[in-house]
Formats: structure tokens, C-alpha cells, sequence
């Protein structure tokens, strides 16, 4: 028997002793946060180190920490697509992306593309592909957030929801960047020490010999629990995600945000580096996790507790070391969620308020209170859509809910992004239709899939056979945006290409 669902004391001393430290870290935070470069940027203050544990607290989501090792428990070898997938967007990131988008950039991915491009056409599109990848990595987070509080409190599902985006909300809204980096560093360190502690206690079971453990979830399980086929049983789906995971890596809004949080290109790169090598390490734990809850908990025991399979890391812990290492483990991964529900919540923001409100509705003549004070607005608006979602989106597997998330970005995003930095010949018309193009194609695409045809709204089959679209949504923003570009030239627009490409690769004026 499990004490989940029961208050647990551990989990909750645990919790406050968090919560506590994040609102020491906001108050030291909010007095050094009083210009919107502070806000949205930390002041370019960030090391590389410290920038590549923050990036890694930002993308060890709950998706990773929970969804991922509930996919393994559930799913066994196919579990294991999503941390691979996740991983090989970095040399992406590292290669193509970081360095360009901090020597052009300020606080958004957009200003990239405006840079060279009309202003208004490219952050309205720019914004709707931002918020759509920021609302769906939110519905994420909060569903694992809802679950944890509610197992480990005794609470409400709606009110445990709410609880996490209150207490989200005081930091983003007082501390900012500052803030939110910090508690990012300290939960990527807590996470990796927690999964790392966990991933010794399951081999010490197993002779410290992660082949015994592999060989007797074979025995159990049978031969499929070693190979691919169970949870993504059709190739192009299987294809169609690995590309979405690859790829939109370096289309997250708030992952690309964090670039700007540094003093230069060569540390941007530098903290990319630092980042590869903390995530690449915690996503082999989590195989281990998966298959070690696998064999010490059970299936059946799994999603008794939680049907998407999310609570297989907690559980673990459990009948690792009882109910303290439970409460340990349960606040650790609350610390995972509130971390980047705080990190999309800012990206979102800055959307908002720089992209939407500063230099569309206002022509970029707002002055710094006028900024900060939409920043604001516009952090405790997403902080109530995060609430509506994860209340109306119950029962979700949050692993896959990112997977969407990762569709849009790789789609909506990443294109445009790329061609923006390499090609001289991108118009303004052909970015915004490929941003245009690739959310809408890519939500319509998701609706008409069996996660929202068969999963959520119970209909016996789907309009569109495959869960994840980016293997038709990804080509078809590239040719979307480059035949736009050729059937509407823009010549003044490639010269300005010329006169930005220094800047733009090497950071020289």
C-alpha cells in the first residue's frame, strides 16, 4: 500500500522549506530588479555555469522528471524516444541558434527576426507561435503540479492547481529574471542530487548492474519490454516525433530567452555546452528510474495511482526509502514544475508585453515603468490561463503534452528562426506566413489527432491518423516561407541581411 493520497509531513516540511527559500530568493531578487533588462534579462549578469544549470532547470520539466520515467515504467524501451529526441536538440541549439540570437537579440526570439524584417507583421506572428508553445508546455506542468499536490496534500485536484500558480505567480511577478534563474540553479541541483541518489538505490537492488535490472524486467515483462513498438507502434509517427523533439528544442520561447541572460555570444555557447552535459546525464537516470519502478513497484501499482503513469517516480521513492524519501523526492519534483511553470510564465510575458504591447501597440516608444508595469499585467493574466488549463486538462500524461508543445515550436518557430539567420533572400511576408502557416496547421493537425479526437473527447476514431504532425507541419513552414520569399521579393529587406550579417555571427558592429 501507498501513502500517497494521504498527507504526507516529510512532503510538506519539504515543500515550505522550499517555498521559503524561492521567497528569500525573490526578495533579494526584486531589489536588483528595477529596469526591464533586469526583468526580462537578469542584466546580462549570468555566468555561463550558472546559465548552463539554469537551462538545464528550465527543460527538466515535470515532462522529464515524472512523464518521462512513467513512459518507461508503462511503456519500457519506447519510453526512452522522448529523452533522446530531447537531447539531440542541443547540438542544435549550440551550433545553429545560441550565438546569432544573443549577439542580435534583447529578450525575445522575435527581435531576431525583426532585426532585419518589418516589426509589426513579425512579432504579431511571432507572438501567436510563442504563446501557443508556452500555453501547451503550461498545461504540462500544471497537470504533474495538480497531481503531486493533490497525492501528497490530500488536496483538490482544482485546488492544488491553483495553489502552484499562486505561489508561481509572487516570484515571476516581484523577482523576474533574476528570481527565476536562481530558483532554476537550485532546482536543477536538487534534481539531478534526488534522481541521482534514487538511480543508485535501485542498481544497489540489482547488483549494481543496470543489464540485471533490464534482464529481469525481460523476465517479467516479456522480450517487448526491450524493444520499440508499444507505445509508438507506427514508424512515421515514431519519425514525426523524434523531428518535433529534435527540432523544436531550439524553437521554445523560454529556452531561447535564457540566451540573453548572459554577456556574450561565447558564453551563451558556453553555457549551452554546461547544459548538454547536465540533461544528457539526468536522462539516463531517468531509464533507470522507469525500469526500476517498473520492477520494484509494478504496472498495475502505477497507474492505479494516476492512469498517465506520472506518479511512477514518487512511488518509487516510496519503496526506495518510505515515506521521507517520498516527501524528499515529491519536493523536488514540485520544485521541478514550479521552476519552469515560472520560466514560461516570464517568456510569455515578454511576449506579451515587449513583442505585443511595446513594439506593436506602442511603436517602441514606451518608457521602462510603463514596460515593467505590462510585464506585470501580463504575468498575472498567463498565471490565470495556466490555472484554467491544468484544471481542464486532468489526466493527461504530461511527457506527452510536451511532445505537443515541442510540434508547435519545431513548426511555428524553428523555420522562420533558421532561415532568418542564414538566408539572405527571407522576406517579412514569407517569415510570417511560415509562423502563420506552421501554428495553425500544426493545432489543427493536433485536434484532428487521436490524442484530442480519441484521448480527451472520446470519439472511436480520428480524422487524422498520426498523434504527433510534425513530419508534415515542419517541411511544409520551410516551404511556406521560402516560396513566399521568392514569389515576393524584398530586396531592401536582403540588404539589410548584408548590413546585419557581421552582427549577426561574429557580434561585431
Amino acid at each position: 500500500m501507498t501513502s500517497l493520497g494521504a498527507p504526507n509531513v516529510t512532503a510538506i516540511v519539504f515543500f515550505l522549506v522550499f517555498i521559503a527559500l524561492s521567497l528569500c530568493i525573490t526578495v533579494w531578487a526584486a531589489r536588483k530588479t528595477r529596469t526591464t533588462d533586469q526583468f526580462y534579462a537578469a542584466g546580462r549578469s549570468v555566468t555561463a555555469f550558472q546559465n548552463g544549470l539554469a537551462l538545464a532547470g528550465d527543460y527538466m520539466s515535470a515532462a522529464s522528471f515524472l512523464g518521462i520515467a512513467g513512459l518507461v515504467a508503462t511503456s519500457g524501451f519506447d519510453g526512452l524516444i522522448y529523452s533522446v529526441g530531447w537531447l539531440v536538440g542541443w547540438p542544435i541549439v549550440m551550433f545553429l541558434i545560441a550565438e546569432p540570437l544573443r549577439n542580435l537579440g534583447r529578450y525575445t526570439f522575435a527581435d531576431v527576426l525583426a532585426a532585419r524584417l518589418r516589426q509589426t507583421p513579425i512579432r504579431i506572428a511571432a507572438s501567436i507561435g510563442g504563446l501557443a508553445v508556452v500555453t501547451f508546455y503550461l498545461i504540462a506542468q500544471m497537470v504533474g503540479a495538480g497531481n503531486l499536490i493533490r497525492l501528497l496534500f490530500g488536496l483538490p485536484y482544482e485546488l492544488a492547481i491553483v495553489i502552484v500558480g499562486v505561489v508561481m505567480l509572487a516570484y515571476v511577478l516581484f523577482g523576474g529574471m533574476i528570481a527565476t534563474t536562481w530558483v532554476q540553479i537550485v532546482k536543477a541541483v536538487m534534481l539531478l542530487g534526488g534522481a541521482t541518489l534514487m538511480a543508485i538505490l535501485v542498481l544497489a537492488r540489482f547488483g549494481m548492474n543496470p543489464l540485471a535490472l533490464f534482464a529481469q524486467a525481460q523476465a517479467q515483462y516479456g522480450d517487448s519490454v526491450l524493444s520499440p513498438g508499444r507505445l509508438v507502434t507506427d514508424p512515421i509517427d515514431a519519425m514525426s516525433l523524434g523531428l518535433a523533439l529534435m527540432l523544436g528544442t531550439a524553437g521554445l520561447p523560454h529556452i531561447l530567452m535564457r540566451f540573453y541572460t548572459v554577456r556574450d555570444a561565447r558564453t551563451a555557447r558556453t553555457s549551452v555546452g554546461y547544459a548538454t552535459a547536465f540533461i544528457g546525464f539526468f536522462y539516463l537516470l531517468t531509464f533507470i528510474l522507469g525500469f526500476g519502478a517498473m520492477m520494484i513497484v509494478g504496472r498495475k501499482a502505477i497507474t492505479a495511482v494516476d492512469a498517465g503513469g506520472n506518479m511512477a517516480a514518487p512511488l518509487l521513492a516510496e519503496a526506495l526509502g518510505g515515506t521521507p524519501f517520498l516527501g524528499f523526492i515529491a519536493a523536488v519534483a514540485f520544485a521541478t514544475i514550479l521552476a519552469v511553470v515560472a520560466g514560461l510564465t516570464l517568456s510569455g510575458a515578454a511576449t506579451l508585453s515587449h513583442d505585443l504591447w511595446v513594439n506593436v501597440v506602442r511603436g517602441a516608444h514606451a518608457d521602462e515603468r510603463e514596460q515593467l508595469r505590462v510585464a506585470r499585467v501580463a504575468t498575472v493574466v498567463l498565471a490565470g490561463v495556466a490555472i484554467l488549463l491544468g484544471i481542464i486538462f486532468k489526466g493527461q500524461n504530461v511527457a506527452y503534452m510536451v511532445g505537443l508543445a515541442f510540434a508547435i515550436a519545431a513548426s511555428a518557430n524553428f523555420p522562420a528562426l533558421v532561415l532568418s539567420i542564414f538566408w539572405r533572400r527571407l522576406t517579412t511576408a514569407g517569415a510570417q506566413a511560415s509562423m502563420l502557416i506552421g501554428t495553425v496547421s500544426t493545432l489543427t493537425l493536433i485536434y484532428l489527432s487521436p490524442t484530442i479526437q480519441i484521448d480527451v473527447l472520446k470519439h472511436s476514431e480520428a480524422w487524422f491518423p498520426l498523434r504527433n504532425p510534425g513530419i508534415l507541419t515542419i517541411p511544409l513552414s520551410f516551404v511556406t516561407a521560402i516560396a513566399v520569399s521568392l514569389l515576393r521579393p524584398a530586396p531592401a529587406e536582403a540588404q539589410r541581411f548584408v548590413e546585419l550579417e557581421r552582427q549577426l555571427h561574429l557580434g561585431v558592429e
